[in-house]
């Protein structure tokens, strides 16, 4: 399992936007995507064409409730993708994620992971009938037996041009919503980046992400559920981890969450019952990988403890005379002594 996950992941991070599966292709409509009934994690009944595709930009993605690997790590680059839309996305752009597994997938189980990501406007995640939800999926290309080998890629499209794309939630946030936004050509008429926007190539390098392994990880795998120094996100904020926990713990779970949980782990059942939406799921890395994640932590930490001791020190420097300082040579009235 550790393997696989590994190469899923492998798979995801070389993927690259492929070429429009419809580009300058006639509208394909509802009689392509059908028409059937879904619902949605509200247990509000919709068609699936008319309600969640017809003349929207939308994206599509495959997941299921009780997933403990590639589901909510996608999950929540997704919501990363979000977070840089901001109010577009609700507006101009949806994203819809229907399950693989709607025997078991209620409403109620899609809106507890629902909000455990997002709990904004513009967002549907369906279930329903298995019938339904099987044909929908196989015209959008999820066409595997077994739910675990659902697809893992994202479907973008725009059901007014007929345009419609491939593309991975491990693409940087920022890139895969412009990449998003761009699939509305009224969009891309409007967005004009300024001459002095553009990268110089020492902005280049001031802004590369360094070889650092432990950072790779960190954004590749961890930051859509953490942060470090920001607050809790889907997970809890990982600043000062080490100081909460001793290293070999925080390897154990960032190397097998579940079995840590299983041994009735106090602070694992604690992080379960605080952030139960959604459980940290096993990620196939090694202890290696776990050493490296730590360090970087661990540095992160110390530049926050650095830059906010900085800022102290700063703003003591600048701080007014308080009255009554013993280097205030005026009296009350403010008049110098004589």
């Amino acid at each position: 399992m550790k393997a696989l996950c590994v190469v899923r992941l492998l798979l995801a991070f070389a993927a690259v936007c492929v070429p429009y599966l419809a580009a300058a292709s006639p509208k394909r409509g509802v009689e392509y995507f059908t028409n059937l009934e879904v619902v949605t994690q509200d247990g509000e009944t919709v068609r699936f064409y008319d309600d969640l595709i017809k003349d929207k930009v939308v994206v599509v993605s495959f997941i299921f409730t009780s997933c403990t690997d590639m589901c909510p790590i996608n999950t929540a680059r997704m919501t990363q993708v979000a977070d840089v839309l901001g109010d577009a996305l609700g507006k101009n752009v949806f994203f819809v994620s229907i399950s693989v597994d709607p025997e078991n997938d209620t409403p109620e189980k899609m809106r507890a992971f629902a909000d455990a990501f997002y709990n904004g406007p513009g967002w549907t995640f369906v279930t329903g009938s298995p019938e339904n939800l099987k044909t929908i999926s196989y015209q959008l290309g999820n066409r595997e037996e077994k739910r675990s080998d659902h697809i893992n890629e994202i479907i973008l499209g725009n059901d007014r041009t007929g345009e419609w794309a491939r593309n991975t939630p491990f693409n940087e946030p920022e890139r895969l919503a412009t990449i998003i936004q761009e699939m509305d050509p009224e969009w891309r008429m409007e967005t004009v980046i300024p001459p002095d926007q553009f990268l110089t190539l020492d902005d280049l390098r001031r802004y590369q992400v360094s070889a650092d392994p432990g950072q790779v990880l960190f954004r590749k795998l961890c930051s859509g559920c953490h942060t470090v120094g920001v607050g809790d996100r889907v997970g809890p904020d990982l600043l000062g981890i080490s100081e909460r926990r001793d290293e070999e713990w925080i390897k154990r779970y960032i190397r097998d969450p579940a079995a840590v949980r299983q041994s009735n782990d106090l602070a694992a059942i604690e992080l379960g019952l605080r952030y139960g939406g959604v459980r940290m799921p096993n990620l196939g890395l090694s202890e290696n990988d776990a050493t490296d994640l730590i360090t970087y932590l661990n540095g992160q930490a110390d530049n926050i403890a650095r830059a906010r001791a900085e800022a102290v020190a700063q703003q003591d420097h600048h701080a007014p005379v308080q009255p009554g300082n013993q280097n205030d040579t005026s009296d009350a009235a403010g008049q110098p002594h004589h």
